[in-house]
């Protein structure tokens, strides 16, 4: 599980900006908690603000550091810069980003783990992994560029120094020891592969129909997920009753084969009749939510985190508080699986307590963020939403 998040010259974000999904001890226990190694840590957490306010670069580096640690050895081009943007008044100076998390060792005990990363002019600075032996933290490797190549200390990451010198300035030295199979880098590499996003790093990955068919693929994988995507979306569209997919055979120009599949929507009317259709012919909300779910359900039948940016555009307002729940139980979550999202729903404020909140707003050129429990004078029992809607607590809309 993410402890805490730390950044700054990030997107808009120019000042360091902090991201804790540590509870601490004030808060009344509740469903959306859990303990781990002494702390309680959210497993949800909403992001509000006005357009542009800075939501969507907010959890932006969750999303950056599961494709920087996970593929940047592999996908990105040897000469190319690093897929990110310092703040624009900021462009030659560092960026950091920083994370603490909780990972298992071999045993199966959890251990705090932390990840640090700067960049400059889109390269890599230096890179660490560290794990927290009682009260300090002990390094796993360290990587810091000098005139001759990158200088590398390990201690337990058996990845070859000679080539650890050399490793190009734009990927993660854990992505290049897990395409050389220091087994080692795996646990690392599976751990920030079960980020979940649509955020990339342009933004909000925006819905194309190709994504029907990708999903379609993932829930045959998974008969577990299929069934609870079948149930979701049938409760959430009172027009179907089922979802069957279809795989079909295509033949492309060069006479080559291959598989896709098809989602059917199965329909019954009141009168017992019933038809089908392929679900390109169902709404774009549905397609929509067939899509999200996909990631959601992953997310909670594995464990990791889903880091989703407007959740509230592809799911009606009413949805949203079915999906916490869905994060909150342990049934539904026996992973405890962490959920961070933006929205521009403020009835949020009615389902969440004031740790589980941030609030974002832009001002002079750069955002900021605060958590709810940071403001000062805000009751636990005060009304988060009438506050919120009468401009007390900030980040609205100057309209």
């Amino acid at each position: 599980m993410i402890i805490q998040l730390r950044f700054n010259n990030f997107y808009s974000f120019a000042e360091d900006t902090t991201v804790d999904f540590a509870v601490g001890k004030k808060p009344a226990p509740s469903g959306f908690d859990v303990a781990i190694g002494g702390q309680r840590l959210n497993k949800a957490v909403a992001v509000v603000g006005a357009n542009g306010s800075g939501k969507t670069q907010l959890i932006k580096p969750l999303a950056f550091l599961s494709w920087f640690i996970c593929d940047s050895f592999l996908q990105a081009d040897p000469d190319a810069d690093i897929l990110y943007e310092p703040h624009r008044l900021l462009v030659d100076e560092a960026t950091h980003l920083e994370i603490d998390f909780w990972l298992p060792d071999t045993q199966g005990k959890p251990c705090e783990h932390r990840y640090q990363l700067v960049m400059q002019q889109r390269r890599v600075v230096s890179e660490a992994l560290f794990v927290k032996t009682s009260t300090q933290y002990s390094y796993i490797f360290k990587r810091e560029k000098s005139a001759y190549g990158f200088m590398f200390r390990q201690k337990g990451f058996p990845f070859p120094a000679n080539k650890a010198s050399e490793l190009r300035d734009n990927a993660s030295l854990i992505a290049a020891a897990f395409s050389y199979d220091v087994k080692e880098a795996r646990p690392f590499v599976e751990y920030f592969r079960r980020i979940v996003t649509n955020v990339t790093n342009k933004g909000r990955r925006r819905f194309q129909k190709a994504s029907v068919l990708l999903a379609a693929e993932r829930y045959e994988k998974s008969a577990v997920i299929k069934a609870r995507m079948v149930e979701a979306v049938c409760e959430f569209d009172l027009g179907l009753t089922d979802i069957k997919i279809e795989k079909l055979e295509i033949t492309a120009e060069d006479g080559k084969t291959s598989n896709v599949f098809m989602p059917v929507g199965v329909h019954v009317t009141a009168a017992g009749q019933q038809f089908e259709l392929p679900f390109y012919e169902e709404s774009s909300g549905t397609q929509t939510a067939f899509v999200l779910l996909e990631r959601l359900l992953t997310v909670l039948n594995l464990g990791g985190i889903a880091v989703i940016d407007e959740l509230d555009n592809d799911l009606h307002p009413h949805l949203i508080p079915k999906i916490l729940d869905w994060f909150r139980f342990e049934h539904s979550n026996p992973h405890q699986a962490q959920l961070i999202f933006t929205c521009h729903t403020p009835e949020i404020l009615n389902r969440l307590q004031k740790h589980q909140v941030y609030l974002c707003e832009k001002n002079d050129q750069s955002s900021r963020a605060w958590r709810l429990d940071d403001v000062v004078g805000l009751r636990s029992d005060d009304n988060l939403y009438a506050k919120y809607m009468a401009g007390a607590l900030g980040a609205v809309p100057e309209v």
